[in-house]
């Protein structure tokens, strides 16, 4: 038995839309008293679970992995549309800037469209 699949084109105001955002954020971290790569571990792990948990997003620590006072974190997010994608990301950032235990040096944003 042969399948046929009928392909429709999609119309005009569609071709104009994006359909698909992607978003990224650099969080660079100074962590305030922490003297060892373990102690280190011991809060960028829960940080990073707890972004992970909160806001449904991918996260990793992703440089500095060697030294103790410092941490590079990488968030990305997928969505249909960039509204939420600043959402989420602002809130992100809010989270991560008002952890007593840690100093937001600087946040990187990027965005892409399915278009790009």
């Amino acid at each position: 038995m042969v399948r046929v699949q009928t392909i429709r084109q999609p119309s005009s105001s569609y071709d104009r839309r994006v359909a698909m955002w992607v978003g990224s954020l650099e969080l660079d971290l100074l962590l305030g008293d922490v003297h060892s790569l373990k102690e280190k571990r011991s809060l960028v792990r829960p940080l990073v679970a707890e972004l992970r948990r909160r806001f449904e997003v991918s996260v990793a620590e992703v440089d500095h992995l060697d030294l103790h006072r410092r941490a590079l974190v990488g968030v990305a997010l997928v969505a249909g549309d960039q509204a939420h994608l600043v959402e989420v990301l602002d809130a992100v950032e809010r989270t991560v800037a008002y952890r007593p235990e840690l100093e937001l040096l600087s946040a990187r944003r990027r965005f892409r469209s399915g278009d790009d």
